[in-house]
């Protein structure tokens, strides 16, 4: 069982995957979040439904050095200091160095050991529909994930892509390859054709056709 953040003033620091690994004190939230990227997010999974990791994007990411970390120590009576530092993060999406051709690849990972609570799980859905339109303006991405989410996978209805150890926000930049994920989300649609109005189509048809 985790340990409960302490709460100290809130410097939710960025870190990179190294920075992390250094900075962790056993199992504490830091190093089970990133023990998590690295062996659920970035690994294959026999329930999957598909060959590669679970989440090839993140795997790229972490290749490139362009995934960052962070633990808040909000509670559930915190939804505006989690607001806040989430739509903070969209800006530090940005101003993660690496060359043009890779900015596709930022990625910010926000967990919140202590949100594990339903009041908790509540306060994080409220603050990631706050960002819906909001990201979506921005084609960018909001994900949350904990240890109940029981979101289907998109390969093999009987899995749950979306559990975490603890529950995490993630933001990063919408993707050509997230045709499955438009073509199931109407609101997500619109932004992605608009993102991608020649290879979109092509991504979509082929979805829908079975051919991922």
């Amino acid at each position: 069982m985790l340990d409960r953040v302490a709460r100290p003033a809130v410097g939710t620091a960025l870190l990179t995957m190294q920075e992390a690994r250094a900075a962790e004190t056993g199992d504490d939230a830091l190093a089970t979040l990133r023990g998590w990227v690295e062996a659920y997010l970035m690994r294959g999974h026999a329930d999957l439904g598909r060959t590669g990791a679970v989440c090839p994007f993140t795997r790229q990411a972490a290749k490139l050095d362009t995934v960052r970390l962070a633990i808040s120590p909000a509670g559930p009576g915190d939804e505006e200091e989690a607001f806040r530092l989430i739509r903070q993060g969209f800006s530090d999406l940005e101003a993660i160095p690496c060359k043009p051709s890779m900015r596709h690849f930022r990625t910010v990972i926000v967990g919140f050991p202590n949100c594990a609570s339903p009041e908790g799980i509540a306060m994080l859905q409220a603050v990631q529909r706050r960002h819906k339109f909001y990201s979506l303006a921005r084609f960018r991405m909001i994900g949350f994930m904990h240890a109940t989410n029981d979101a289907p996978g998109l390969w093999n209805p009987e899995f749950r892509p979306l559990r975490a150890p603890l529950p995490v926000l993630a933001i990063r930049h919408l993707v050509e390859q997230d045709a499955p994920f438009a073509a199931r989300h109407p609101l997500l649609l619109g932004p992605y054709l608009l993102r991608f109005p020649l290879a979109g189509p092509k991504r979509l048809l082929a979805y829908m056709r079975g051919g991922g």
